[in-house]
C-alpha cells in the first residue's frame, strides 16, 4: 500500500488549501484514513480520520470548526480542506491508512506535504 499526499504550499493565514492522499497497491475501501500533522519541534499530532465507508469522522478540537475529512473511493482518494488557516497550523501533514477504524493504530503512512502559513 503506497500512500502520496499532496497540496500542500503557502498560504496567508485566513486562507484555504485542500490536501489529497492517493492511495494505490490496494482499495481505500479496505481502509479508514487519517490525517496528522508534525509542526517544528513537536510531535506527530492526529489530526483528523474517516472510517471506510465516510459515515464517520473525527477532527480534533482545534481544527473542527475550519477543516473538513471527506473521501472519494472511486479514486481512492482521501482529502482534507483546510478553511480560516491559521500560523500554528504550518506543519508537515501526512495521510495515513489502517485497518481498524479511524481512533485505531495506523498501519501505512506517505510523505507528508508541507502547510505553512503566514501571518
Amino acid at each position: 500500500v503506497q500512500l502520496q499526499a499532496s497540496g500542500g504550499g503557502l498560504v496567508q493565514a485566513g486562507g484555504s488549501l485542500r490536501l489529497s492522499c492517493a492511495v494505490s497497491g490496494a482499495s481505500a475501501r479496505s481502509f479508514s484514513m487519517g490525517w496528522f500533522r508534525q509542526a517544528p519541534k513537536k510531535e506527530r499530532q492526529f489530526v483528523a480520520g474517516i472510517s471506510w465507508t465516510g459515515t464517520s469522522t473525527y477532527l480534533i478540537d482545534v481544527v473542527r470548526d475550519r477543516f473538513t475529512i471527506s473521501r472519494d473511493n472511486s479514486r481512492n482518494s482521501a482529502f482534507l480542506q483546510m478553511d480560516s488557516l491559521r500560523p500554528e497550523d504550518t506543519a508537515i501533514y501526512y495521510c495515513a491508512a489502517t485497518t481498524g477504524g479511524p481512533g485505531d493504530e495506523y498501519q501505512y503512512w506517505g510523505r507528508g506535504t508541507l502547510v505553512t502559513v503566514s501571518s
